[in-house]
């Protein structure tokens, strides 16, 4: 009875074994099928990689070629128009070295030309100025003698010109400035020679009544310088007048043939009445406005 049972159980034991191996054996080919479909799956994908980079190769030497065509075709273009750019510039540095040849040829010419031509009008400008320098000396010798007379006449002009003041402009004074409010008595060319006090002066016109006096200074053309001499004459004046206790107001005036804008402004700004020639007589500007007589 128990070799039975032991005969049983080894017979299910072995049934078991076999049933294992039987399914080792299909795990065994299922592992063979995959590993021949593995091998075949790599030997397509190692072919198709082989076509890949047959054709890769190709594509490459053909790209290669056309490079090294194009590179060619370049270069050759390039080798071209170098030789053409050379032969160019040679051309043009033989034509700038023909026209630098002429140039130079013109240029000495002309300078040739301007030499002459500076040498002549060098001995022009000499014979030109050999003539201006004797015509200068001649003209100084007339400028000269011209001065001479005109000093004369100048002298007795002036001269002339004093009894001018005394015959015919002082009576006119009186009217002219009668038209500006002022009743002067008499007018008349004063000298003052007080040696005691070393006081001297001439008055061309001396205007006066019994309270004011009007002292003319008479020029030919006044100038600046003749102007402040007229101040300084108008204060010795008013010294003058105070040693002898007159308490008049003394204004003073400046005629002139001439009188320059300039003069005729400051003679207003000293407080001087400015008298000028007006058509055949004369007429007085009197300092107002901006400007004021002044009083001695």
């Amino acid at each position: 009875m128990e070799t039975t049972q032991a005969i049983h159980e080894w017979r299910a034991a072995a049934d078991e074994i076999w049933a294992v191996l039987n399914r080792t054996a299909q795990i065994q080919e299922e592992i063979d099928r995959q590993l021949k479909e593995t091998v075949r799956r790599q030997e397509e994908t190692d072919r198709q990689m082989r076509e890949r980079q047959e054709a890769t190769d190709r594509q490459m030497r053909e790209r290669q070629e056309a490079t090294d065509r194009q590179m060619r075709e370049r270069q050759e273009a390039t080798d071209r128009q170098m030789r053409e750019s050379r032969e160019k510039f040679d051309r043009q540095m033989r034509e700038n070295a023909q026209q630098m040849k002429e140039s130079a040829q013109q240029t000495r010419e002309r300078q040739e030309a301007t030499d002459r031509q500076m040498k002549e009008t060098a001995k022009q400008m000499r014979e030109r100025q050999e003539a201006t320098d004797r015509q200068m000396r001649e003209t100084a010798q007339q400028m000269k003698e011209t001065d001479r007379q005109l000093n004369k006449r100048f002298g007795e002009l002036t001269n002339r010109f004093g009894d001018m003041v005394e015959y015919m402009v002082l009576p006119n004074l009186l009217t002219k400035f009668e038209e500006l409010g002022f009743t002067f008595t008499q007018a008349n060319r004063t000298k003052i020679e007080d040696k005691k006090h070393g006081i001297f002066m001439e008055i061309d016109a001396l205007l006066e009544n019994g309270d004011k006096v009007m002292a003319v200074e008479i020029k030919t053309k006044p100038s600046v310088e003749d102007i402040n001499d007229h101040v300084e004459r108008m204060e010795k004046l008013r010294a003058y007048a105070d040693l002898r206790g007159d308490r008049r107001k003394y204004r003073g005036a400046v005629a002139g043939v001439v009188f320059g804008d300039g003069e005729k402004i400051y003679a207003l700004k000293k407080g001087f009445y400015v008298i000028e020639p007006s058509g055949d007589t004369f007429a007085i500007t009197e300092p107002k406005g901006d400007y004021y007589p002044h009083e001695w």
